[in-house]
């Protein structure tokens, strides 16, 4: 347990320095672009990113899990799938360019011709790109990919800085993606290089097509229940109720996407070497939950209360819409951040099908809430209450399912992971709630920071505490160790 668990964080933590030095850009480029383009042209780009998301299932088909799951793989086997995936973008690439006036009639936008024809270029490059970029996970190089992730990021986030200050407008927005699926791919190319042939390598996609199509149907579910909502909202509801909308997801988007994406990214590579013993598996389960807990649940209830701070500090005054809904999609953080660590468990456990089997039923509850609010309250604050109560059953089904038939355990030991947590949850949100009180004419910039500082303090004090985690003997034994080593340096 002790050497998986150093390992991975080894990786979160290169991980971690990618995604962390990256938020600054990514809330700079937010912040910026949010001042000089209005919710429509946001809420127009959304639309371009659903679709190009949905082609984008089809450029993996699964094959990234399947590879890493593998052991078995030849060169030759990684060359044939790579040389797939080189056709299969050309085509993908092709119909996306072929399909943006179709795309721009249903929306009655003729904007939208041009940012899809641009971002078709995207898909070539993610499709070209995965046998090499997933070999850095394989082997897990996390070292290398942090530090990829970072040049990419700081390169491209800096452009697109320049090109919203030089009068880009809405082709900004679009100017990330683009650029990193490039740069992403030749470098991994550069690193792992691969051999085109002219052919489509059936022989070799067979040995991981039994795996690999569970996770593609998986793919395909969630992409349903994650992004219908943003079509159906555009489309019913208006382009700028899209806008605002999107703007309140993007934000709720941003604590998961760098703290979950830091840890999950790392898991599958290291528990595919367990994939024989589930015992191990359910134990190694168990300590991430209850430490993506205690980071998701204090979170979500800080994300709740700082709800008016965040939109106002970040966006400004206009997106004022953006606020209620924020507070609403807030709730789902915690659950979201727990249930993130799922899905690696799935692919390890060799239970890609029941994986998609909670994918289905995701998407399933996903499809009847999004039409419940928009089509009987017509509400986009309804339809956020609607996908609220759908995650959390989806929370529930997952975790039935994955301690029944997936790790085979009892369903006790994971509801005592949470206890604790939850408990962590109400003490930090009442502290926060009341420093609330304390500053209602604060700063915006004040309020959130002592929020913020508040919410923390009460978290790492009641883990303290009750003995979760000792900080004071952690602190204790790294100044130990730096003293003998600034003794050993000076007896030298």
């Amino acid at each position: 347990m002790a050497s998986i668990k150093q390992q991975i964080l080894s990786g979160t933590f290169y991980t971690a320095v990618a995604k962390y030095s990256g938020i600054l850009i990514s809330l700079g480029v937010t912040a910026i672009l949010a001042r000089l383009l209005s919710p429509d042209e946001f809420g127009i780009v959304a639309v371009a990113m659903v679709i190009i998301n949905f082609f984008n299932i089809f450029t993996d088909i699964g094959f990234s899990a399947a590879i890493i799951q593998n052991k078995e793989l030849t060169s030759d086997d990684l060359s044939n799938i790579y040389s797939f995936t080189v056709w299969l973008g050309i085509f993908l690439g092709g119909l996306f360019f072929l399909s943006s006036g179709s795309i721009a009639k249903y929306y009655q936008n003729d904007q939208l011709i041009t940012l899809c024809r641009l971002l078709s270029v995207n898909l070539f490059f993610s499709s070209a790109t995965l046998v090499p970029n997933i070999l850095f996970y394989k082997e897990k190089e996390f070292k290398f990919i942090a530090f990829r992730s970072f040049i990419i990021q700081t390169a491209t986030g800096l452009l697109a800085i320049g090109a919203a200050l030089a009068g880009a407008g809405l082709h900004t927005l679009v100017i990330q993606p683009i650029l990193s699926s490039l740069l992403v791919y030749w470098i991994s190319l550069r690193k792992h290089p691969q051999k085109l042939r002219f052919t489509f390598g059936i022989e070799s996609i067979r040995k991981i097509w039994s795996y690999s199509l569970y996770q593609f149907l998986f793919n395909m579910a969630t992409y349903f229940s994650s992004n219908l909502d943003k079509l159906l909202i555009g489309k019913y509801m208006g382009i700028n109720m899209l806008g605002y909308y999107e703007k309140s997801y993007r934000l709720i988007q941003l604590p998961m996407q760098n703290i979950t994406f830091v840890i999950t990214p790392v898991m599958h590579p290291f528990l595919s070497d367990y994939q024989n013993d589930l015992n191990r598996l359910g134990h190694i389960h168990e300590h991430f939950v209850r430490l993506l807990a205690f980071i998701g649940i204090p979170l979500s209830t800080l994300l709740f209360l700082c709800a008016d701070e965040l939109i106002l500090f970040f966006f400004g005054s206009q997106w004022t819409s953006s606020i209620p809904v924020f507070k609403i999609l807030s709730l789902t953080v915690g659950i979201q951040i727990i249930l993130s660590s799922s899905g690696s468990f799935y692919q390890a456990g060799n239970s890609t099908r029941g994986m998609f089997i909670c994918g289905l039923f995701s998407s399933f509850t996903g499809v009847i809430g999004i039409l419940t609010g928009i089509f009987y309250f017509h509400s986009l604050e309804a339809t956020a209450w609607c996908i609220c109560i759908a995650v959390s059953l989806n929370f529930i089904q997952c975790y039935l399912q994955l301690y029944r038939y997936t790790l085979r355990r009892r369903m006790i030991r994971f509801y005592r992971c949470l206890l604790s947590p939850l408990l962590a949850g109400v003490l930090s949100g009442a502290a926060v709630y009341s420093l609330s009180l304390l500053i209602p004419d604060w700063n915006l910039f004040f309020s959130l920071a002592a929020k913020t500082f508040c919410c923390a303090i009460t978290t790492c004090a009641y883990m303290q505490c009750t003995k979760e985690y000792d900080f004071i003997a952690k602190v204790r034994t790294i100044c130990r160790e730096v003293m003998l080593r600034v003794g050993k340096t000076g007896t030298t």
